[in-house]
């Protein structure tokens, strides 16, 4: 059916429906959740495809053979947790591996028991709807603006930030050699190395960097990476580097919550974040389609450099 008869018909359901269910029927057109499949757009269908890539360059879990010590702190965490990486597994992916036995959401509390428990799962990369909030409802138009990703793993914020934003330049900076290849390898697939460079070093390294920057993302970017000593010196380097009056920093978790984990007195007394940066409100509510977690979205908190 071409556009024109769709259009027709449409109209005629719309002149078919009783006066009184018309207003009911326009709002559900509007605000359904029955549509998402419908409108998927041609942005998020290139992620979808990136995804697809990636996945098969990947273990199950997609952590690199040199992460140990984020291997080691997710099997460490109170309640057991697995790594599934949101950006190359949606719900509906995480679901059929599950369906398919490769993959479970429980854990036994008895081993051989029917007591189970929900596991835990983490993602450090953005899950597609989530890269579409964060620039469409949480960043403002990034038309000539520099954003640096810190720790950009497998490139999700470059390629949604390349989709979905104006931003004139995308610089993703990724200490692990594994990961920076396979963002190479998508940056030349898809044509993005116009507007996207991946550099291969630790963040403390690139000072110039990050004092031009417009936006940095930070998405649990040095807790599972990093022993606390080399936390709070990353910090620290942020802090003093990431001054342009104006610029915007996006964190997962929130900035307040990562410092409550540090227990040194001293770097506490010389991070005072209220000289530094002031949170920005954030609706949660603008975006929130039928695969979409809203606590995921909560996670997200913006600040703006004073």
């Amino acid at each position: 059916m071409n556009f024109n008869d769709a259009k027709n018909e449409v109209l005629q359901v719309l002149s078919k429906t009783e006066r009184q269910h018309l207003p009911k029927l326009l709002e559900w057109l509007k605000t359904s959740d029955d549509l998402d499949d419908f409108l998927v757009d041609n942005q998020s269908v290139i992620l979808q495809s990136i995804a697809e890539d990636l996945r098969v360059c990947l273990p199950l879990e997609a952590m690199a053979p040199s992460e140990t010590m984020a291997i080691q702190k997710t099997q460490q965490k109170p309640h057991p947790t697995v790594h599934v990486d949101a950006f190359l597994y949606d719900e509906e992916a995480v679901d059929s591996l599950c369906e398919e036995g490769k993959m479970s959401r429980n854990y036994c509390l008895n081993c051989g028991s029917h007591r189970t428990a929900p596991l835990e799962f983490i993602s450090h990369s953005f899950s597609i709807p989530e890269l579409h909030f964060l620039f469409h409802n949480v960043l403002p138009d990034l038309s000539g603006k520099l954003v640096v990703d810190v720790g950009s793993r497998l490139g999700a914020v470059l390629f949604g930030g390349y989709l979905y934003s104006a931003a004139s330049q995308l610089v993703g900076v990724e200490i692990s050699s594994e990961f920076v290849k396979l963002q190479t390898m998508a940056v030349e697939k898809y044509g993005f190395s116009d507007r996207i460079q991946v550099i291969h070093a630790d963040i403390r390294s690139q000072s110039a960097l990050v004092q031009n920057t417009d936006v940095l993302i930070m998405n649990n970017v040095f807790e599972y990476f990093m022993e606390p000593s080399d936390q709070m010196q990353a910090w620290l380097f942020i802090s003093q580097n990431f001054r342009k009056k104006g610029a915007l920093l996006v964190t997962v978790p929130s900035v307040q919550e990562t410092l409550a984990l540090f227990q040194d007195a001293v770097f506490l007394e010389t991070f005072v974040l209220s000289q530094w940066i002031e949170e920005v409100p954030l609706d949660y509510t603008v975006y929130l389609k039928n695969d979409t977690d809203p606590d995921s979205l909560k996670q997200i908190h913006l600040y703006r450099v004073l």
